[in-house]
């Protein structure tokens, strides 16, 4: 309820049981004025609750009606064509016995013909190859008319001497001609021999000795039966030079 000071107006809202139904001394805190409240006359009833209609329940629905399937008959199979006999192509050949071939058949046992334009082009590929070779070789070695030639043996043939392999004749960047050897002298006795010093001659076409040099011994003695490796090198040799001549130089009194 509303209690409103008679003094200063000040208006308290206050519950119906603070005040009671016969009322009560109150005392307004603004003011501090007093006076008699008397109670509510009337309780007032309450208010109806409100009321909710419920909807209707919806119905459920109806199922659906059963699909009636209608079924054809299969159709009826039509009977086969028969179909007309291919007549095979008459052929003027006449069946071979086994064992026989045919000449123009191209199956085995005859080979297909080879390409004459692929075999040639392959036999020029050799021949430029082989050409290329020989004119590396004759650039490293030297032109293939230089041989080498052993004579003059020591001591009534107690030593030999050999070459290990072919003298190695190039041109080198620099322009210069530069001649290798590297050969063995062999004691072919049974007793220890002296070992003098090698002379090397090139000779030209006509034989004529056009450079010579002397290649040291290694040792001056070799034990029977052994053997003893030397190398020499020379450069600025004649280009006309063609053949190579070793032989041992006699030693001075013998």
């Amino acid at each position: 309820m509303i209690l409103v000071c008679p003094a200063c107006s000040t208006r308290y809202l206050v519950p119906d049981t603070a005040i009671g139904v016969d009322g009560r001394q109150v005392r307004c805190a603004n003011c501090k004025h007093s006076w008699f409240a008397e109670g509510p006359s009337t309780v007032p009833e309450p208010a109806p609750e409100p009321t909710v209609e419920t909807p209707p329940a919806p119905e459920p629905p109806a199922p659906p009606a059963p699909v009636q399937h209608e079924f054809s008959e299969p159709p009826t199979p039509e009977p086969p064509v028969a179909e007309e006999p291919v007549e095979k192509p008459h052929s003027d050949k006449v069946p071979r016995e086994s064992g026989e071939t045919d000449p123009f058949a191209h199956e085995p046992p005859f080979k297909p013909r080879r390409n004459p334009a692929k075999m040639w082009t392959a036999i020029a590929a050799g021949l430029f190859l082989l050409l290329a070779a020989g004119i590396g070789a004759v650039a490293w070695f030297g032109p293939p008319g230089f041989i080498a030639g052993i004579g003059g043996n020591a001591s009534d043939g107690a030593l030999d001497v050999q070459l290990v392999r072919s003298p190695e004749r190039r041109t080198l960047a620099s322009g210069h001609e530069l001649l290798s050897i590297s050969g063995r002298i062999v004691n072919m006795t049974d007793e220890e021999q002296r070992v003098p010093d090698i002379r090397a001659e090139l000779r030209n076409a006509q034989g004529a000795v056009v450079y010579d040099w002397t290649i040291q011994a290694p040792q001056r003695t070799l034990p029977p039966r052994e053997m003893v490796e030397f190398n020499s090198a020379e450069i600025d040799i004649p280009r006309n030079a063609e053949e190579l001549n070793l032989k041992f130089i006699p030693f001075e009194g013998a």
